[in-house]
């Protein structure tokens, strides 16, 4: 019973890291570097989740991928894939919910980036594409992974978004967090202490060892 929302939550948060990280950088990228009509209304939905109570997170997520949503609708009658009530919607609401932060420590970390460097790539005829993978990107590096560890830390804990969406079923859908909401809501204090503790401990790791190497990097 304690081992199930352990194991869902890391391989949830897991995925939802995987996609952030992608859509993270590749977003921070573009909107730092191109202008184009609609950039300032794309961002603005991108950080959105950020500061909207993860219920309405939850709720428009499931009217867009719900089986009478606009998108899941299409899913369902085409391939006959119901996303609602599985762990597929709760990676996509992990996803959702820790993206802005993903995106605004990659958005940092680009800015910080000195121009310098990138500027005597391009007198040395380096392509835009060599000078983001050799410079930009590594120079970023510390900011990427800020945003990494943070984005996985919010994965872990997304309680609300989660149960509009992925409801919670044991076994199936169950995380950390609908797993203690529930034992306290039966009185089963032991697994929700049990549960609070490990979730306590492995956020006190993960940020305790992020701040670690980020003094040891500033040191370099």
């Amino acid at each position: 019973m304690i081992l199930s929302p352990i194991l869902i939550s890391i391989k949830v948060a897991s995925i939802a890291t995987i996609f952030t990280i992608i859509l993270g950088v590749f977003l921070a990228h573009v909107f730092i570097k191109y202008e184009f009509k609609g950039k300032g209304l794309l961002e603005v939905l991108v950080t959105l989740p950020m500061v909207l109570p993860p219920s309405v997170t939850g709720y428009g997520l499931l009217i867009l991928i719900g089986k009478k949503g606009l998108f899941g609708k299409l899913l369902y009658n085409t391939f006959g894939i119901n996303l609602v009530f599985t762990w597929v919607a709760a990676c996509i609401a992990a996803t959702i919910v820790s993206l802005p932060l993903m995106y605004q420590s990659c958005k940092a970390a680009f800015l910080n980036v000195n121009n310098t460097y990138e500027n005597a790539a391009r007198t040395l005829g380096a392509s835009e594409k060599k000078i983001f993978w050799k410079i930009t990107l590594p120079l970023a590096i510390p900011g990427i992974i800020s945003g990494i560890v943070l984005s996985f830390a919010r994965a872990i804990g997304e309680f609300g978004a989660t149960l509009m969406v992925a409801g919670n079923i044991p076994g199936k859908t169950e995380t950390i967090p609908l797993a203690i909401y529930f034992a306290v809501e039966t009185g089963n204090t032991k697994v929700a202490n049990t549960l609070m503790g490990v979730v306590v401990l492995f956020s006190f790791i993960l940020i305790y060892s992020l701040n670690g190497w980020l003094k040891k990097k500033n040191y370099k």
